[in-house]
């Protein structure tokens, strides 16, 4: 079995993307890794080229900033990435700049590669997401962050990453796809207050680059307000261990009373109902799990 990983990154060091930990997190996993490095206005490259490792491959590309509609280019530059796995991979491994997966899933995620590599009706594998918000000891426990998503796929080319890079589809069907009993530790949402106003800038002219009245609408000024998020919760567990010396830097302070809840009365009782039972109810999924 061969498993090639993938990512894309731009702008890591401006933008303060865990990249590394992200790259060094699926390292164990892969054969080897495609990083698609695009044109960058700090020193992204050299970064990548420092972590050492005989199992990168990097890839430089140049992103099509006309694409400032719904996250468009993010998806094209996945799929850049994608189409430089080389077809002897069974399984190709993505994760985002932002992403983490914990070393404690490893073997689960072996094992499912392994027992699904020659059943092609699977088409991937459905990773838990955790999502930290704020600060590393919160995270947050509503429906506003989705609780899973596909990660592995098999190097199938058909597939293509969806919309603004969040899944992928085949031929534009939903992929179909195992449940792996592993975490990703999604970082998006943790930095300095003033670099997550520049990171959510950057990614407003993704999205709305091309209407100045809905961009000027949503660009920030000063530093992020953490404190406008409906619900958290105070995170218990541990953090990957290629975390631990970015967490040690940390340089600001974010506290939050875990009490404070700001719904709407429908959201509230899916809330109640979630934490009662543990489903989610009409909850959107962007895949079909096998039964």
């Amino acid at each position: 079995m061969k498993v090639a990983g993938f990512t894309f990154v731009r702008n890591a060091i401006k933008y303060d993307y865990p990249v590394v930990a992200s790259i060094q997190s699926v390292l164990p996993l892969c054969d080897e890794m495609v990083v698609s490095v695009g044109n960058s206005d700090d020193n992204t490259l050299e970064l990548i080229q420092s972590i050492g490792s005989p199992k990168i491959r990097i890839i430089q590309t140049i992103w099509d900033d006309s694409l400032k509609e719904g996250g468009r280019v993010l998806a094209v530059e996945t799929n850049k990435a994608f189409d430089a796995v080389g077809a002897d991979a069974d399984w190709a491994f993505y994760i985002q700049a932002d992403e983490v997966v914990h070393e404690k899933g490893y073997d689960n995620i072996r094992a499912a590669m392994q027992q699904y590599k020659d059943d092609k009706r699977v088409e991937g594998l459905l990773f838990n997401y955790v999502h930290f918000y704020g600060s590393y000891d919160y995270v947050g426990d509503s429906r506003t962050w989705y609780k899973n998503e596909i990660r592995v796929i098999r190097n199938n080319k058909q597939i293509r990453s969806y919309n603004d890079a969040q899944g992928f589809r085949r031929e534009g069907q939903k992929l179909l796809v195992k449940p792996v009993q592993a975490e990703i530790y999604h970082y998006g949402w943790v930095k300095d207050p003033a670099l997550q106003t520049q990171k959510q800038n950057n990614s407003h002219h993704l999205y709305y680059g091309n209407n100045e009245q809905a961009l000027q609408e949503r660009l920030l000024t000063g530093e992020f307000d953490y404190g406008m998020v409906d619900s958290l919760a105070l995170f218990k567990g541990a953090h990957p261990q290629v975390m631990q010396s970015r967490i040690a830097a940390r340089n600001w302070q974010f506290e939050r009373d875990i009490s404070r809840k700001s719904f709407s009365f429908k959201d509230s009782l899916l809330y109640w109902i979630e934490k009662k039972t543990g489903k989610r109810l009409f909850d959107y999924r962007n895949y079909k799990i096998l039964k």
